[in-house]
């Protein structure tokens, strides 16, 4: 039994999550950021001063065992004929009520995790209320996750203005981990969140667990304009200052008519520079983008995750 762990957050986690969950012979664990600020999350957290909850409710939906009336009812967002309802997540309002009933936010997870019938394990990286920050290349300093992309500069560091302590089984899962894949998801406001606590950050470093990165097929606009395949693998190595052993980049064709459309959100196609590195770089189909938006294909991130148990 190879056990893995994925860390991250968003839509990425939850594509390779829906991947990984029918592979038979691991047993899976995901680590999930708890710093957004924003939106339906954002006002809950505020209101009831617990973790944020948006990110472990998607991961909730992508490991469930099959769909169900209940997850699509997880799924569902109030619309805005009701201004004090208006944008909250049906699913967050369930995990802060059974936060609230149970004074226990990993046993609202286990509770909801429980009727999902889950596919593996879910963690969130701490249990605290945090606020991330970004220090930017000009020195500015970025209070809030929701705000980081907001200012449009170059960021140097995202880090906790305060001690932030680890689930302890989120470290317990590092250390036993045979492989730990960082992403797919945002760089700075999905994955590092996770990556910067100290003691998730030393477990890595002392890990002997084979460390695999899904690189962003787009930038994203204030967080990784401009940025390559190597900026990217930079950035996660600078925050864990640990290594990387392979990285995956997506090699299917996007249309052109799909790169117009996130050319006009200020988001571009990321390059691979360079073609030798210190680490191994896998170029493969990753993607789908059967919507007009690009997204990683679950089924392709199973394949080639089987191959990688298959060394």
């Amino acid at each position: 039994m190879k056990r893995v762990v994925v860390i991250g957050g968003g839509h990425g986690q939850a594509a390779v999550l829906r991947g990984l969950k029918d592979i038979d012979g691991i047993e899976l664990t995901t680590i999930v950021t708890v710093a957004d600020d924003g939106g339906s999350t954002g006002r809950l957290r505020q209101d009831f001063h617990m973790p944020a909850m948006g990110d472990v409710r998607g991961v909730m939906l992508a490991l469930a065992e099959s769909e169900t009336t209940f997850g699509q009812l997880m799924n569902y967002r109030f619309d805005d004929t009701s201004e004090t309802m208006k944008g909250h997540n049906l699913g967050n309002l369930i995990l802060t009520a059974l936060t609230q009933t149970t004074g226990n936010f990993m046993e609202a997870i286990a509770t909801v995790s429980s009727v999902l019938k889950v596919k593996g394990n879910i963690i969130p990286s701490t249990t605290q209320v945090i606020t991330l920050y970004a220090v930017m290349e000009d020195g500015t300093i970025v209070r809030g996750e929701s705000n980081i992309p907001k200012v449009r500069n170059h960021i140097q560091k995202v880090y906790y203005a305060e001690p932030v302590k680890a689930c302890g089984a989120a470290v317990e899962a590092i250390q036993q981990a045979d492989y730990i894949i960082y992403g797919a998801g945002s760089l700075y406001t999905s994955i590092l969140p996770n990556l910067i606590i100290d003691e998730i950050r030393e477990a890595i470093q002392q890990s002997n667990a084979k460390k695999i990165y899904f690189c962003n097929p787009m930038t994203q606009s204030g967080e990784t304009e401009f940025y390559t395949v190597e900026d990217h693998v930079q950035a996660i190595e600078d925050h864990l200052q640990d290594k990387i052993d392979v990285v995956y980049v997506a090699n299917d064709e996007i249309p052109r008519y799909i790169l117009d459309l996130y050319l006009k959100e200020n988001s571009t196609h990321v390059p691979l520079r360079d073609r030798e590195h210190r680490y191994q770089v896998i170029e493969c189909p990753l993607l789908n983008m059967d919507t007009g938006v690009i997204r990683h294909d679950a089924n392709k991130l199973k394949e080639v995750f089987l191959k990688e148990l298959g060394e």
